[in-house]
């Protein structure tokens, strides 16, 4: 309704403007990109609002990827009394009755269905699962962003899918049911971040586009620092509600916000939605006046992107040098970025700390990384801050790895160190990758780039496992890796303060421009 009222006063002012031609006609000629950039050019309170609305679905996703450091944890036990049992036993090899749990038999799933002795691959089965599930879900919707469903519909789908997984997951009556649930969930959680992100980044202008994208780090960070509050005050309960905790309010904030988040104009405009893209910048515009009448009358100058067959585009951004160039750089860039920053989480129970007090100090490292790529993401060039992060990320796991026992103070502050670098690296990146693609494949782009990061966490499970016995086969891996990965962002180009493009022939001709 509100559209269809704008889109209504849209056509009044373009009647008004064929009666008085004098309006545009001090306008310069324009590009689209550049009269999207001169409306939504400053930050407006509608901008902002609208970024709060989509980024809080950050702090949903944070819960549902890093539960199972709580529902599948290790539960402590301890001997009865009258038995030859003590502490530094093998719980396989003592009888039933000679040792209980510390706590209710419900509280994970590996005391409910009796796992302690199951092999590591069954008891990271579930976790695994969640990422094999992100890694198919990114390539079956990649291209429903830029071509059917839109960054809205794919992004609020998505969620849904995830979070009435995980709500069905609580429900879950053996160890494959539960690990077939925990695909299903990660399968719809796999373009929540992309989504997310180019939702964000497509509907201001350049000048605010790194510290609005910064905003989905910085939900899905208190995402992740609350999830220890919840794991805590559900402590002496079944692991059973606390996939209800943290599903239910995500379902119904979505099924709420879904009808007051606005679809990137941007989007609209490749897809030949002219009307509605500028009824949402007229919402959106942080100018008004006879100015923005101008600016979107003068839209109609042959400015629309015409529709672009999508399998043509895909295919096109792997047939054009350039492209192909920047994809495979960055997805193996991600890959090690993805296997430090979702390894070092899922390995700090492997540094003798408290599972509850390790994850809230690395949840806690995310604050200031978000803060800092906020503020200074404008001043940064990517290049430069991506390979130094990298590096220092890598120095820090290799430390942390080799470091013996009786310094766990030391350990936990080189893997804190390193984790930092790695958070502030994969907020770089997003935004780096965001601004390396033009409209017409951004998210396609981008997803795969994700892809590689999950990629990356499938094999967390098992090197942390591997970690239980060396810590230098986890963490040391770690730091290798993204060590290793790091230096191929050489070849790519600068997009510090560049336009952001809608077709692949744009964003050649901009890149010959600058070359």
């Amino acid at each position: 309704m509100e559209i269809s009222t704008a889109a209504h006063n849209l056509t009044d002012t373009n009647s008004a403007n064929q009666e008085n031609p004098g309006l545009n006609q001090d306008l310069p000629s324009l590009s689209l990109e550049e009269t999207i950039e001169k409306i939504l050019g400053s930050f407006g309170w509608s901008q902002f609002i609208q970024a709060i609305l989509v980024a809080i679905l950050g702090f949903f996703d944070a819960q549902q990827t890093f539960i199972n450091i709580f529902a599948d944890a290790d539960p402590k036990w301890h001997c009865n009394f009258n038995t030859t049992c003590n502490p530094s036993s093998n719980i396989c090899q003592l009888p039933k009755g000679a040792w209980s749990w510390d706590e209710s038999s419900h509280k994970t799933i590996i005391s409910e269905w009796g796992l302690e002795c199951a092999s590591s691959f069954i008891t990271g089965l579930p976790a695994s699962s969640f990422f094999v599930g992100n890694l198919i879900g990114g390539f079956s919707l990649a291209t429903l962003g830029d071509f059917y469903f839109g960054r809205k519909n794919l992004l609020f789908l998505s969620c849904l899918i995830m979070c009435f997984a995980s709500l069905i997951t609580a429900f879950s009556m053996n160890i494959w049911m539960y690990s077939s649930l925990r695909l299903l969930s990660g399968f719809g959680r796999a373009s929540i971040t992309t989504c997310t992100l180019i939702l964000l980044s497509e509907r201001v202008g350049k000048k605010w586009r790194g510290q609005v994208g910064t905003m989905t780090f910085i939900l899905f960070s208190l995402g992740l620092l609350c999830l220890p509050a919840v794991a805590y005050l559900n402590k002496g309960s079944s692991w059973k509600f606390l996939y209800l905790w943290t599903s239910i309010p995500a379902i119904l904030y979505c099924i709420i916000a879904y009808f007051f988040v606005y679809e990137s104009p941007r989007w609209l405009f490749t897809e030949g939605r002219d009307i509605e893209a500028k009824a949402i910048l007229r919402k959106l515009a942080s100018i008004e006046g006879n100015s923005l009448d101008s600016y979107l009358s003068s839209i109609h100058l042959g400015q629309e992107i015409s529709k672009v067959n999508p399998y043509k585009l895909m295919k096109d951004l792997f047939k054009r040098r350039w492209a192909l160039q920047r994809i495979i750089a960055t997805m193996v860039f991600g890959f090690g970025i993805g296997l430090v920053f979702f390894g070092l989480l899922f390995g700090v129970r492997n540094l003798g700390f408290n599972i509850y007090l390790g994850v809230i100090l690395n949840a806690s490292m995310l604050i200031p990384t978000n803060l800092v790529t906020l503020f200074f993401i404008a001043r940064w060039r990517r290049k430069g801050s991506l390979l130094a992060l990298c590096v220092i990320s890598g120095i820090c796991s290799i430390i942390c790895g080799v470091v013996g026992s009786g310094t766990e103070g030391i350990r936990i502050g080189f893997e804190l160190a390193s984790f930092f670098c790695a958070a502030l690296a994969y907020n770089v990146m997003m935004i780096f990758v965001v601004e390396l693609f033009p409209t017409s494949v951004r998210n396609s782009a981008t997803t795969l780039v994700r892809q590689a990061v999950v990629f990356g966490s499938v094999f967390d499970p098992v090197l942390t496992s591997a970690g239980k016995r060396s810590k230098f086969l986890s963490f040391g891996t770690f730091g290798l890796t993204i060590f290793l990965c790091t230096f191929i962002v050489i070849i790519l180009p600068e997009t510090r303060g560049k336009n952001l493009c809608n077709t692949m022939d744009e964003q050649e001709r901009m890149d010959h421009k600058i070359v």
